[in-house]
């Protein structure tokens, strides 16, 4: 071994992220009796899953089917949607539920003592579950956490290590310094890509580690050019990084989008109105703001009966800048919220190598398409990871032993001129020019990682510096990966909108998969890679 390499660990799963989709399937895989290691860079709840405001989409049991919540996702997918991987997500979602009941997560209930649900922008019911109001996040955080599962917190993955046979280890950097562990399988459940952008709903931490990880390990992805703008985060002047989150949950009990003039800003654009799918809502909140040469658009959730209790978290964000959401019109814009695509998987968290697995936003199971369903976040990484830490006991008795240190040398850009330039031509609506002018600029702002910066002794300052190091990388990497598909996709489709190819092209109503090449570049593969097999 590497005289660089300051611990070793074995398992039997390593999972690389502490959301609701790598708890998942940590519990699942326990109680299979494998051992499990779970790393997470960060602390118990700097998870995306712990900000989750609007809720789990389910089948309710009365007045809504799995085919209703098929045929909604369908529809916001664009086309893109992997129709049998949607109707195996959406059919699991009840026993998911029930699982996570079982785990003690309270969800709240209705005048009748039976779970409450909401209704968000395009489903056609009421299906939506929700805890403590609209901290349903928090919740499932809660209760995952609560399984006391072994997690390593303050470790960040570096490199998947593989082999003829598949996976054989991970290497990380901790505070015990650079270190491996040995296994034969690896679950991805990183979260998105949020921090590509200026602004972003996620957590510090969504820095596309995983698309990276896959990306090197000789995975492919797809649908990267698909990133979700979340039409509602609370917009301050000059505010930047990680905003609060305004749920759609919260025009789902009626609220209206307005601008200045107190004009309806969704008025005639759709048939669901403000209830429209998100990327709908997006562009027609991007143009509002362009036509009108301003910022922010607003909220108005003033007709909204008892706000501030069904809407605690909300109505404290808002205090929190003078806005009291029951007088106040409550200011908003579209930011960065959520990552359609990645990782190819099937609806079990299967990659094309043999012991890597991904689950939850890091994952391209096919259950999004070109644009999420509103909720049907939580209700794929429940579902899935639970189905990958199964997956995972196909892996067992392998024998995986890392021989050899890959060395740690990748590229990076600043990470404030990174996001500036994906904000400016690459966020709601797009076009070939600024796509072009993105990617030159990050390669030339770009510069090397050496090995040795991950060495020698591990102070928490150095520890600090070195993960900071690698998310620069990560999404210098995954920003390169998205600007190539997003080139390549010369329509507007889903969440997806470039203004010199403003219509649907058929010939591309199909993912663009996305490899690095010898030189590890990003380009599109010629071919499909087989399809992992169905779970």
């Amino acid at each position: 071994m590497n005289d660089s390499i300051g611990w070793e660990a074995e398992a039997d799963l390593v999972v690389i992220g502490g959301g609701v989709a790598g708890l998942s399937a940590a519990t699942t895989a326990s109680r299979h009796g494998l051992r499990v290691l779970t790393l997470s860079k960060g602390g118990p709840t700097d998870t995306s899953t712990q900000y989750a405001q609007g809720g789990i989409a389910v089948v309710a049991p009365d007045g809504d089917s799995v085919d209703a919540h098929l045929r909604d996702t369908l529809e916001a997918g664009a086309g893109l949607c992997d129709a049998a991987a949607v109707r195996a997500i959406v059919s699991g979602g009840p026993r998911a539920v029930a699982a996570l009941t079982d785990l003690g997560a309270v969800f709240d209930l209705g005048r009748d003592g039976q779970v409450s649900r909401t209704r968000e922008g395009g489903h056609s019911t009421r299906r939506i579950i929700h805890a403590g109001g609209d901290a349903t996040g928090a919740e499932v955080q809660r209760a995952l956490n609560a399984a006391g599962l072994p997690v390593l917190f303050g470790a960040a993955a570096a490199d998947i290590v593989t082999g003829p046979d598949g996976v054989r280890g991970v290497i990380a950097v901790s505070e015990r310094g650079l270190g491996v562990v040995h296994t034969p399988a690896v679950l991805l459940a990183t979260g998105g890509l949020g921090q590509l952008y200026a602004l972003s709903s996620n957590p510090p931490g969504a820095t596309a580690d995983g698309i990276a990880l896959a990306l090197r390990a000789g995975a492919t992805v797809a649908d990267l050019e698909f990133v979700q703008f979340h039409p509602t985060v609370l917009y301050t002047p000059g505010g930047r990084g990680r905003r609060p989150l305004i749920s759609e949950a919260v025009r789902g009990e009626g609220a209206t989008l307005v601008d200045a003039a107190g004009k309806s800003v969704m008025n005639g654009v759709h048939p669901r109105g403000d209830l429209a799918p998100r990327d709908v809502v997006s562009r027609a909140i991007a143009r509002r703001m362009r036509a009108r040469g301003v910022d922010h658009v607003y909220l108005d959730a003033r007709a909204i009966a008892d706000f501030a209790h069904r809407f605690p978290t909300i109505t404290a964000s808002c205090r929190a800048v003078g806005i009291d959401p029951a007088v106040d019109l409550i200011p908003v814009a579209p930011a960065a919220h959520y990552q359609c695509g990645g990782v190819i998987t099937d609806a079990g968290g299967r990659t094309e190598i043999a012991g890597l697995y991904a689950a939850g936003e890091v994952a391209r199971t096919g259950l999004h398409g070109a644009n999420r369903l509103g909720s049907n976040s939580l209700l794929e990484g429940l579902v899935v990871g639970e189905r990958a830490g199964a997956a995972a006991v196909e892996r067992r008795g392998v024998r995986a032993r890392v021989t050899e240190i890959p060395a740690l040398a990748r590229e990076y850009a600043d990470r404030g001129e990174l996001q500036q330039h994906m904000t400016t031509h690459a966020a709601v609506v797009r076009d070939g020019d600024g796509l072009a002018l993105a990617r030159k600029a990050i390669d030339a702002a770009a510069t090397t990682l050496t090995h040795g910066m991950f060495t020698g002794a591990a102070t928490e300052d150095t520890v600090a510096r070195r993960i900071s190091a690698l998310e620069d990388a990560a999404l210098t990497l995954t920003a390169r990966a998205l600007l190539t598909a997003a080139a390549l996709r010369t329509e507007s489709r889903g969440c997806h909108t470039r203004s010199d190819y403003p219509t649907q092209e058929g010939r591309l109503r199909q993912s663009l998969p996305i490899r690095l090449n010898r030189d590890g570049k990003p380009q599109l593969v010629a071919a499909r890679p087989p399809a992992a097999p169905r779970s």
